[in-house]
């Protein structure tokens, strides 16, 4: 499987297995050009419409779930007529590591002009849904876009950062009128994914670092919409919903929905 991801060199090539635990109904394992992955979020919504499109999942199902390296992970379906037209992925609820002392540290990572990230009052912080991303809050759209995918650079600042992340996730809350939240790109050069078009995976925990930090009240937490992919020419709308008890964060969801762009025939 891992030799067959490193061929295809997409972002991720999921693999979808009998399933291998009571509450499923599959089980899929998800690599990188460069290792496997316990979760993500893109080939999970991917695998579904995939598997919708091939009567796998049928017509009216309200609910499938995935078995992936974290545990059951389900996914809730919405339907148009006998055509899958979105569907939402439930992930863990997030963990926070401490913030990085040196922010100046990223500026220099991603060659971006100093104060970049200070000038936000945001913090650089690891946060994880399942899978751990080091989140870089940058002022301007711009900025995100100047930003440079370093591969020695990026893997200086995450481990100065810690917390057991091989990705870094950019992102600007400035508004340009689109309806997007935050404007975002993703680098994982040490996953063999020098940059992400949409990485599902990441929105989850950037979702609640954005209602942890401020940036979103509770209200807006509940429909936020991640603009990624745009300075490779790839854009890709991620949607994100975070569920709120008083202050305590009780779920986490990323939807979307999936075309298809190509099918055929492996031999191996």
């Amino acid at each position: 499987m891992q030799a067959i991801a490193q061929e295809m060199n997409f972002s991720e090539t999921t693999f979808v297995l009998p399933p291998a635990q009571n509450g499923t109904d599959v089980r899929m394992r998800i690599f990188t050009p460069g290792e496997e992955l316990p979760m993500a979020g893109h080939p999970t919504i991917g695998s579904t419409f995939a598997l919708a499109r091939a009567g796998v999942i049928e017509p009216r199902r309200e609910r499938f779930v995935f078995g992936l390296g974290i545990g059951p992970v389900p996914v809730s379906l919405e339907w148009s007529g006998d055509d899958l037209a979105f569907a939402w992925m439930t992930q863990l609820n997030p963990t926070f590591e401490d913030p990085l002392a040196d922010v100046a540290v990223a500026e220099t990572a991603l060659g971006v002009p100093e104060g970049s990230v200070r000038s936000t009052s945001l913090p650089v912080q690891v946060v994880s849904c399942g899978v751990p991303f080091l989140f870089v809050p940058l002022a301007t759209r711009r900025v995100v876009d100047e930003a440079r995918a370093d591969a020695a650079a990026l893997a200086r600042l995450l481990q100065a950062a810690r917390g057991g992340s091989h990705a870094v996730f950019l992102f600007s809350p400035e508004s340009a009128g689109d309806g997007a939240t935050v404007y975002s790109r993703m680098f994982a050069p040490g996953l063999g994914v020098m940059e992400d078009p949409a990485t599902g995976g990441a929105s989850g925990p950037l979702g609640c670092y954005l209602l942890r930090h401020q940036v979103v009240t509770t209200e807006q937490a509940g429909a936020m919409l991640s603009l990624q992919g745009v300075k490779m020419g790839r854009p890709s709308h991620v949607h994100i919903s975070i569920g709120v008890t008083g202050e305590a964060i009780t779920s986490v969801r990323v939807g979307g929905s999936s075309v298809l762009a190509g099918e055929g025939t492996l031999y191996v």
